[in-house]
């Protein structure tokens, strides 16, 4: 019988096993950062976890506040300058995985963290911003995207481009010389999506276990696009479970 879980414990035990070990991963704060430390944990033990504040080999033993979090440093195998992040690991394309969130994603993987609302200067909500995210979905090999599913977090076009996904469609991130692939897998409560090979649209490849495909078509503000072989998410196993609770108890 299968350990009961929540919702969002499955999407951060399905995030992690998008992460293999050896793969360096730049990472953000907050789902992203749970996801890449219980990988750290569960299966990828040579992971490398590489934070936007200069932290290079980071091995935290519980969930950072912030990218300033003296755990960080004091866990990481080296502490560089954050120009040498982004100048010399980064924008070369030394960084296998950027992992990131959104307030706003759309059908082509466009991020929007800076506004929402369709006038900049006076928006409905003013976000946080970018930070260091247009130069991780840029230049880091590939994206995985981490988001709870709702009509308001998935729109057919974001108020504000923070960070390139695919653009309008496949050959916009060509266009544009940037050099990673961009969005691959999208994470969310009820499923995984991943890019069509031609078009780039975002589709519906799996869902969680016991998430309804209607569920997950009312929870997105597009026509979502579902695989001819849409499969099932693995639950999460018991050690997976006790590893991300064990985790999370150690940041309380």
């Amino acid at each position: 019988m299968s350990a009961e879980y929540t919702a969002d414990e499955m999407m951060s035990v399905a995030a992690a096993r998008a992460l293999g070990d050896g793969m360096s991963c730049f990472v953000g704060i907050g789902l992203p950062s749970k996801a890449a430390n219980l990988a750290r944990r569960a299966h990828a033990p040579n992971l490398t976890l590489i934070y936007e504040s200069g932290c290079l080999g980071a091995k935290p033993s519980r969930l950072p506040l912030s990218i300033g979090d003296g755990e960080l440093a004091d866990t990481a195998d080296a502490v560089v300058s954050v120009p040498e992040v982004f100048n010399y690991w980064l924008q070369p394309g030394r960084i296998d995985v950027g992992f990131l969130g959104a307030a706003q994603l759309d059908k082509f993987g466009n991020i929007n963290t800076t506004v929402i609302g369709s006038d900049y200067r006076d928006p409905k909500v003013r976000l946080p911003g970018a930070g260091g995210a247009p130069e991780i979905a840029a230049s880091c090999g590939e994206v995985f995207l981490v988001l709870r599913q709702s009509p308001r977090a998935f729109v057919e076009k974001v108020d504000f481009v923070t960070s390139f996904g695919h653009g309008t469609g496949r050959g916009d991130r060509e266009k544009l010389g940037l050099p990673g692939r961009g969005p691959t897998l999208v994470v969310t409560d009820l499923g995984l999506l991943r890019p069509d090979p031609e078009t780039a649209e975002l589709t519906l490849t799996e869902l969680h276990p016991g998430v309804e495909l209607d569920r997950a078509i009312k929870a997105t503000g597009w026509k979502l696009k579902v695989s001819d072989d849409l499969k099932t998410t693995p639950a999460p196993t018991e050690q997976e479970l006790t590893l991300l609770r064990d985790l999370e108890k150690a940041s309380a």
